[in-house]
């Protein structure tokens, strides 16, 4: 179990510009501030992430949205009311000011994660952390702090231990209209159309 000690470190290693890695309802994630362009820089070089691929963000609330876009349409509001918290990333359209790391083609993806852990460290921060999978990016996704541990070592401030996860990355979502699932994962397109058929 993770204690609020170590959320409270991470969360200050994220605030003074370092790397963390911590678990969320999929897999393990590697984490920085998502307002930061230096700590972002650092995370793309560390898992050498290819640049035109985008970085999500996990967010401590719904209401934390506002810090990535001032425009959520009734789709997007309907997927975030009905699957927040929950493995599903939402594109929503970027603030002016995001590092671009965060945003392809005029979007961010965003979810409120279905882990306590996950969500505890971007409120203690305060601000919603990057978050892609912890791995390089030609390796599989670690499914515990360990294997994340052996990819990444002391590149790595503080690594929150919460047991082994076994699942798939989210499901990536653009609401539209028209909905498009861009990335298959634990909510099924199914799920996704009977929350909009519900707003």
């Amino acid at each position: 179990m993770v204690t609020d000690a170590e959320i409270t470190r991470a969360a200050s290693a994220l605030a003074a510009g370092e790397l963390v890695v911590f678990p969320t309802e999929t897999v393990y994630g590697i984490g920085c501030d998502a307002t930061n362009a230096a700590a972002l820089a650092r995370l793309c070089a560390t898992k050498n992430r290819p640049a035109e691929k985008g970085i999500a963000v996990v967010l401590g609330s719904a209401e934390m949205v506002e810090a990535i876009t001032t425009d959520v349409n009734v789709e997007a509001r309907a997927l975030m009311a009905a699957l927040w918290p929950g493995p599903v990333t939402v594109l929503l359209p970027s603030r002016s000011d995001l590092a671009e790391q965060i945003v392809r083609d005029g979007r961010t993806g965003c979810r409120v994660s279905g882990d306590a852990v996950a969500r505890r460290l971007s409120r203690v921060l305060g601000r919603p952390v990057a978050s892609p999978s912890a791995n390089p990016s030609d390796r599989k996704p670690a499914n515990t702090a360990d294997e994340a541990r052996a990819y990444f070592g002391d590149a790595v401030a503080v690594y929150l231990d919460d047991g082994p996860r076994h699942g798939t990355p989210s499901t990536l979502v653009d609401p539209g209209p028209p909905l498009r699932v861009l990335r298959e994962g634990p909510v099924s397109e199914a799920a996704l159309r009977a929350a909009l058929a519900s707003r």
